[in-house]
């Protein structure tokens, strides 16, 4: 019997370069090894494949050892967070403030 193959896209960028690669993985292939399959690692060898975060369509997959792609799924590598988004809008917003004090 021939098994289904369906194809998914594996995405990661960083500051100054995007890799997308379209891949075709057999029906029920884990999220995790359509990563793996893609190729993708040898575009980023600093990549941790067998760990880092990913999601399909900005969703993160919490199981991707065990959630299976769907054909047309987007695949994409998160990287780590440079700062904290919360520490970000908390310095934005004191900004703010001390712009608005100098203007009065």
């Amino acid at each position: 019997m021939v098994e289904a193959m369906i194809e998914v896209e594996v995405v990661y960028a960083t500051v100054d370069r995007q890799v997308l690669l379209t891949v075709t993985v057999p029906a029920g292939t884990t999220v995790r090894a359509a990563v793996q399959q893609s190729g993708i690692g040898q575009a980023f060898p600093e990549l941790d494949l067998a760990d880092c975060p990913v999601g399909i369509f900005a969703k993160q997959i919490l199981d991707p050892d065990t959630r299976a792609v769907q054909a047309g799924d987007r695949i994409e590598i998160y990287r780590p967070l440079l700062a904290d988004p919360k520490e970000v809008r908390r310095l934005r917003a004191a900004k703010a403030v001390e712009a608005k004090a100098r203007n009065q």
